[in-house]
């Protein structure tokens, strides 16, 4: 704010609310996986108003086809485990919506709460102990900065995990669905120049993802001794081998 900069680029769930709070004249331009009218960021999608605009990933609203994936991927009625950072403003919602598709499908839901790396050491414990068939990951930013550690968790413990995004099954992870960040960021690039050329805020629509990417990583299946689905495997958009 002191800099009087012409624009702010804010991404995730916890910078953008903190630059909304922080001034309501300079532009900002964000990435984020919450709903941004639900958490108060823009008016609408289609008339933002205000001094916000950006993209959202909704990425945090898939956990119906995220469900439905790990059904299709550790079928029977083994438990279910979702993982999740508490402190993220829609973690109850995200909660109930997983909640939810795992009742319509009549599988068990193991909720963990986790943010440390001892809670989420504790959280692949309990897994073990509950006999978790397969566990969603949570998208949050806390989780994402440690996608190495929580990864290979999942592989020492041998649990099956779907991630929200392909940078974790880049990184050793089983299985990813969600929006293709790359180009979010490269829309966030294109908002931030028409701002930078005189655009408002107000002006530019928010960006929704058209397209979901299912990312397989064949290595982590087969060390896990996991066989994917061929159907799954006929929609995947990238395999990892």
């Amino acid at each position: 704010m002191r800099l009087r900069v012409n624009v702010l680029v804010a991404s995730g769930g916890t910078a953008v609310p903190i630059a909304k709070a922080a001034t309501s004249t300079i532009p900002i331009v964000f990435n984020t996986g919450t709903d941004p009218v639900k958490a108060g960021l823009v008016a609408s999608l289609n008339r933002p108003g205000g001094n916000l605009t950006g993209v959202a990933s909704l990425f945090r609203e898939l956990g119906a086809k995220r469900i439905g994936l790990l059904q299709d991927l550790v079928p029977g009625k083994a438990t279910i485990a979702l993982m999740i950072d508490p402190s993220e403003a829609d973690a109850e919602s995200q909660i109930m919506d997983v909640q939810e598709a795992a009742r319509q499908i009549g599988r068990r839901l193991l909720v963990l709460r986790a943010r440390t790396d001892g809670e989420i050491e504790a959280a692949f414990a309990m897994m073990v102990e509950r006999a978790v068939g397969a566990v969603l990951v949570s998208g949050t930013s806390s989780f994402i900065t440690r996608d190495g550690f929580i990864v290979a968790l999942a592989a020492r413990h041998g649990v099956p995990a779907l991630y929200s995004t392909r940078n974790w099954v880049v990184a050793g992870g089983l299985i990813s669905y969600g929006a293709n960040f790359p180009e979010n960021y490269h829309q966030v690039g294109i908002y931030t120049g028409r701002i930078l050329k005189g655009a408002k805020p107000a002006d530019l629509p928010v960006v929704q993802p058209t397209k979901f990417e299912l990312v397989i990583n064949l290595n982590t299946a087969k060390a896990l001794k996991l066989t994917i689905p061929p159907g799954i495997l006929a929609i995947a958009d990238k395999v990892v081998e």
